[in-house]
């Protein structure tokens, strides 16, 4: 019965991707879906990319083992502020002026915003470099599951996934990942609503109100405001998850590629309902897993807390429930994973070879260079999954807080504020990088520290950009005419060519 739910699964993607390869005929519409993706197919593709495998594999485990339930603090915050504030703030000026500067990407953003070639360049080789584990993390995760639930060898689950990823999206690029986002979304919804019910009716739990005493049993403050760890531990990693997204450019990437402005409103209701259902459920099932362990289970004689999930999973589901968990969290997996896939890929095809190596690079050319790179992209990360990094979740909280921190303040500065500088901003995203890259490493990766130090990363800089922005030069107020003034969309190329 897992093998049927699974081959069907791979079947509904696989034909998504044929009818997204119809339809991509051009860049624009591998990579923006022709910027006509609608409000349902936009918030479904936030949130899934948004929530992946390792909310429910690494995050929710270790989260919920050290928080209890304060954990849910971080679900409330992913809803509000990742969810709710982020379209409600960021989505029409983005949408707006990227449509206006006739810009893609992020890097290509920041550079016709500062007007600075370098820019562009730094920004693609950030992405590239730091989006790779991320993406590893993704894989690591689902590994896992496959692992616990199917009994299947990790390195041929990994292989699994990185064919799945690479057919559907290759061949359909990011009309065939939104289609397969609104399928994989009310799986997921699904999914999560199934798990809870299951696991809370478990003999283990014996219902909510139970596993609240037995929490309590077990420790107090698993049942308090602020679980065990403290506050600051708990601040830090509300705003890393958080306010994260409003910097990662395979959010922000959601914001360019929405049909207009009429369908961001519908957009932000369903992101915010759907990060709250996916995100509560998640992290109230690993408030639990005190109820089923005594200690984090062990991996080559050390604890790994990525392993919990996927082993509750397994004590808790039949045989056809557990196929659709797996359902669930691939589903969770795949949309995020194609999303880095995609973005990454963009930063050298469309940011470095179509920017400056290729310029002169026709439509047909241009879409197969997209295509090799998720190729490599795919390929770059599956080694680093076999590696086995020690924990999915310091990871992609340096990843995350990295590159967040990187783009953040030179992007909100970019959008909302005209008198940022051109080195206010380069200030801005070399701190950032600094900051999380240093004290991480000083730390020796320490994965009770890497929150707040991606924490750090993407709030201090906004402090910086401003700051350095009052004592160095100004831009033209042709400059600043060309970006802000709102009136008819530029040609193609017409401003990013005259500026860079």
């Amino acid at each position: 019965m897992k093998t049927a739910v699974l081959f069907l699964y791979v079947i509904s993607l696989v034909i998504i991707g044929f009818i997204g390869m119809r339809k991509t005929k051009d860049l624009n519409d591998f990579f923006l879906g022709g910027r006509e993706i609608g409000p349902w197919m936009s918030a479904f593709a936030y949130g899934t990319t948004y929530f992946s495998a390792v909310i429910f594999i690494g995050y929710a485990g270790k989260v919920g083992w050290g928080f209890g339930l304060s954990g849910l603090w971080v679900a409330i915050g992913n809803s509000i502020i990742g969810g709710y504030l982020a379209w409600r703030i960021l989505a029409k000026p983005t949408r707006e002026i990227t449509q206006k500067l006739n810009v893609r990407t992020m890097p290509e953003f920041l550079a016709v915003r500062y007007n600075s070639p370098g820019f562009k360049i730094f920004s693609s080789i950030v992405i590239f470099i730091f989006l790779v584990p991320y993406s590893a993390s993704v894989y690591m995760g689902l590994s896992y599951l496959f692992e616990s639930v199917f009994h299947i060898k990790y390195v041929l689950a990994l292989a699994v996934m990185a064919v799945l990823t690479a057919l559907y999206l290759v061949m359909g690029g990011y009309f065939a990942v939104n289609l397969s986002n609104v399928f994989q979304g009310f799986v997921m919804i699904f999914g999560i609503i199934l798990m809870v019910t299951r696991i809370v009716s478990h003999q283990q739990i014996g219902g909510i109100a139970e596993s609240l005493k037995k929490l309590y049993e077990i420790d107090p403050k698993l049942v308090s405001p602020v679980g065990p760890p403290g506050f600051w531990p708990l601040f830090f990693l509300v705003v890393l998850t958080s306010l994260g997204p409003w910097g990662l450019p395979q959010m922000i990437h959601k914001f360019y590629s929405i049909k207009d402005v009429k369908s961001i409103k519908p957009a932000m209701l369903v992101t915010t309902g759907f990060s709250l259902v996916i995100s509560l459920g998640a992290y109230f099932i690993g408030s639990l897993t005190r109820l089923f362990f005594t200690s984090i289970p062990l991996e080559a004689g050390k604890p790994n807390p990525d392993l919990m999930i996927p082993q509750i999973i397994d004590m808790t589901m039949p045989e056809v429930l557990a196929a659709v968990i797996l359902a669930l969290i691939m589903s969770a997996s795949m949309s995020t994973l194609s999303s880095l896939v995609l973005v990454s890929s963009s930063a050298v095809g469309i940011d470095l070879v179509q920017g400056y190596l290729k310029p002169d690079l026709d439509k047909r050319h241009q879409v197969l260079l997209m295509r090799i790179l998720c190729l490599i992209f795919i390929g770059l990360s599956l080694v680093i999954a076999l590696l086995k990094p020690a924990v999915i979740l310091t990871l992609m909280a340096i990843s995350w807080g990295t590159v967040a921190g990187v783009f953040l303040s030179p992007y909100l500065f970019g959008l909302f504020w005209k008198g940022t500088t051109k080195i206010g901003a380069w200030a801005g995203s070399l701190s950032g990088l600094a900051i999380s890259l240093v004290l991480s490493v000083m730390s020796g990766f320490d994965s009770s520290k890497i929150p707040m130090y991606g924490t750090l990363a993407m709030i201090i800089p906004i402090g910086i950009v401003p700051l350095i922005s009052i004592i160095t030069p100004a831009f033209s107020s042709k400059h600043i005419s060309q970006i802000f003034d709102m009136g008819e969309e530029l040609p193609e190329k017409s401003l990013a060519a005259k500026n860079l």
